[in-house]
């Protein structure tokens, strides 16, 4: 099922609330050094409440201590917050997802060739099930025997049922979908608990999530700054001995908590699990948070021009007339045989007749029998109330049928019907009773729009390759109309290989999207290889995405997906450490100022006492993590763009406003906060 991006419900911000209180388990907040010892600065300060004197000596007060107490509190509880809402929006996405699932009886084939029913749970991996239509099919398989139209818009959202069948590129089906007409055999290919579905549930509840390498590293990073800062702190106390200047405790953990970068530490986590929720809400299964951080690295793109770069479903460009007919003929007879059909194909037939110039009037196909194409037949039609009876359809589909009614077939339709497959269409032919009006040429057309998503990866400067095993020729004119870059024509699966591999050769990420077996290799090789779920068993296990609606362009997405989580990481990592310049000018001066007054010179905030200083640093530190929380979960403002315009503009807003703001904002709290009489 399609996960929409709908705003945060109130059930998921109370949930979180009350997780922020449960992930206060020292257990869970080791995995979070930077926020670890935040908490262990408010355990301290707490005690410093109860008993202020604990260490020998008290020089600021209880009412002092207890302030600092609840603004760590709130820092890490808001820091908890965050963490907690991703992982609440991925939950509820789980929960949509569990509706797909559903109880289902599949009808198990024993070694003798009979079939029992079975609950669809008690089925294994080699087990081989009969799915009838109108029936759900129980698990994950691949078909062995047969051909039907699957409607899969419980997984999917998208109403037109698809077409699969034994030994093609499209013969793997999903637990849950529907088989809308004839039979197949499925050999099941997942125990229960494995499927794509419980996969991609495991994937948003976070369960399944690791660390990105990126993440790791920062993570890293932010803990050795925080052991810096820590060695930092504790140098402070015999220096401020030295000088006759007394430092209490809570002071001491204050200035640590605002020297760390305590904002990103926060968000860290928050924002690698919204950035798989993002991916998700495009119906994508990624294996990992790794290949989603690769998308946003990517640096050459290999697409297969159809189904990618064209229509797959091919579109109507020509209506060719047979033996006697007129072109007006049988661009009327076609009209007739598509002003019910809804599919991709026979929209565009009518569409087509609209702009040769005919029109039709609804009431004469008001009480029409709509004949719906079947796998078996490969026809689709209507039966008129007056009797007139009109398909459309294979050629020799057609040709079959007419033969059946006693009609004859024109000698010219075998060879226009070549002429078009010569040429790269789809020849359909059209019949009215026992007579063959021509032939409809369904040509595969570039998709609108994808020009200019080329220019905006171009301008991202990634490089789009275009796979085809059309002649040279045909294949220089698609990569023409569309826009890409370069294209490899008389593709063979070596040749998409030999591609990639050239990129990595010069240390470029590559990424390519396929649906058949003879794609496995190559996606296994491309950094990110995203697998149609239409497609074949071996393309998605070689894969590590997986689009449920089985659209190629979708990595168009991934990527941009990709690059606004490295973005989103990146730009409140500069916002932090940023902001913590301001803090350093609120701090330093309040704790030194009365034993070295020349220190008066870096209050340029001009704030109002050391201890004012100190609480509205702090207070500042912690409102700024729930400020910024929409930022993570939603992911930073991005637009396609030259990497190095990016960076100075990201720089400006998150490096010289992560600068501005805290002097702003520290000094709005100092005024409110000096009003108190304890500090």
């Amino acid at each position: 099922m399609a996960i929409e991006n709908k705003p945060i419900s109130k059930e998921i911000k109370t949930q979180a609330v009350i997780d922020s209180f449960k992930k206060l388990n020292p257990l869970v907040m080791i995995k979070n050094p930077v926020m670890f010892v935040v908490e262990v600065g408010t355990f301290i300060t707490l005690i410093l409440s109860i008993k202020p004197d604990i260490f020998g000596f008290d020089t600021v007060g209880r009412t002092y201590n207890i302030a600092v107490f609840l603004i760590l509190l709130f820092t890490v509880l808001f820091a908890n917050f965050a963490e907690a809402l991703a992982e609440g929006r991925g939950k509820a996405q789980a929960d949509t997802l569990r509706k797909t699932k559903s109880e289902t009886t599949a009808k198990l084939r024993h070694k003798d060739g009979s079939y029992q029913d079975v609950p669809s749970t008690s089925l294994r991996k080699g087990d081989i099930v009969r799915v009838d239509t109108g029936e759900i099919i129980p698990s994950d398989g691949e078909i062995i025997v047969g051909l039907a139209s699957i409607d899969e818009s419980a997984i999917t959202g998208e109403s037109a049922p698809v077409i699969k069948e034994a030994g093609g590129d499209f013969s793997s089906v999903t637990g849950g979908t529907r088989v809308v007409s004839d039979f197949i055999i499925v050999k099941i290919l997942t125990d229960p608990g494995e499927s794509f579905i419980d996969r991609m549930i495991s994937l948003v509840e976070g369960a399944a999530r690791q660390k990105t390498p990126n993440e790791v590293a920062l993570t890293t990073l932010l803990a050795v700054l925080t052991l810096v800062f820590l060695i930092v702190i504790m140098t402070l106390v015999p220096i401020a001995n030295y000088l006759d200047v007394s430092i209490d405790v809570a002071t001491l953990i204050a200035l640590l908590v605002c020297l760390i970068p305590t904002t990103i530490g926060g968000l860290l986590s928050a924002i690698g699990i919204a950035g798989m929720n993002r991916v998700t809400q495009f119906n994508v299964l990624a294996m990992s948070g790794k290949a989603v951080e690769a998308a946003g690295d990517i640096d050459t793109m290999i697409l297969d021009k159809t189904g990618t770069i064209t229509f797959g479903n091919r579109m109507a460009s020509e209506f060719i007339p047979v033996g006697s007919i007129t072109e007006k003929d049988v661009t009327f007879a076609s009209l007739k045989s598509s002003v019910k059909d809804e599919t991709p194909e026979g929209r565009s037939v009518v569409e087509l007749a609209h702009k040769n110039g005919l029109s039709w009037d609804e009431n004469e196909y008001k009480d029409a029998e709509i004949i719906e194409f079947t796998a078996e037949t490969r026809m689709s039609g209507l039966n008129l109330k007056d009797g007139t009876v009109i398909r459309k359809g294979a050629v020799d589909a057609i040709k079959k049928y007419i033969a059946a009614k006693g009609g004859s077939i024109p000698s010219d339709l075998e060879e226009k019907s070549n002429i078009v497959a010569k040429a790269g269409g789809t020849p359909l032919a059209v019949a009215i009773n026992d007579k063959v009006y021509g032939v409809i040429y369904l040509k595969d057309t570039v998709k609108p729009g994808l020009k200019e998503r080329f220019e905006e990866l171009r301008a991202m400067g990634i490089k789009t390759v275009m796979c085809t095993g059309d002649n040279p020729l045909t294949a220089s004119t698609i990569a023409r109309e569309a826009g890409v870059d370069e294209f490899i024509a008389e593709a063979k699966p070596e040749d998409k290989i030999a591609a990639i591999k050239k990129e990595q050769d010069d240390g470029k990420l590559v990424a390519m999207t396929g649906d058949g077996t003879n794609d496995a290799p190559a996606l296994a090789q491309a950094d990110v290889g995203l697998a149609m779920n239409s497609g074949t068993m071996a393309a998605k296990e070689a894969a590590n995405m997986i689009d449920l609606d089985s659209d190629p362009t979708k990595l168009l997405s991934v990527i941009a997906i990709g690059k606004q989580l490295l973005i989103t990481r990146g730009s409140l990592t500069t916002f932090s450490i940023a902001n913590d310049i301001a803090k350093y000018f609120a701090i330093i001066p309040a704790l030194f100022i009365m034993a070295i007054p020349q220190l008066d010179y870096l209050n340029i905030m001009g704030l109002s006492s050391p201890k004012s200083a100190i609480l509205s640093a702090l207070i500042f530190n912690a409102i700024i993590i729930p400020l910024l929380i929409p930022v993570a979960m939603k992911g930073a403002k991005y637009k396609p763009m030259d990497a190095n315009k990016l960076l100075s503009k990201n720089l400006f807003i998150y490096g010289f406003g992560g600068v501005v703001a805290p002097f702003i904002g520290i000094k709005i709290i100092d005024m409110l906060v000096s009003t108190l009489q304890f500090v």
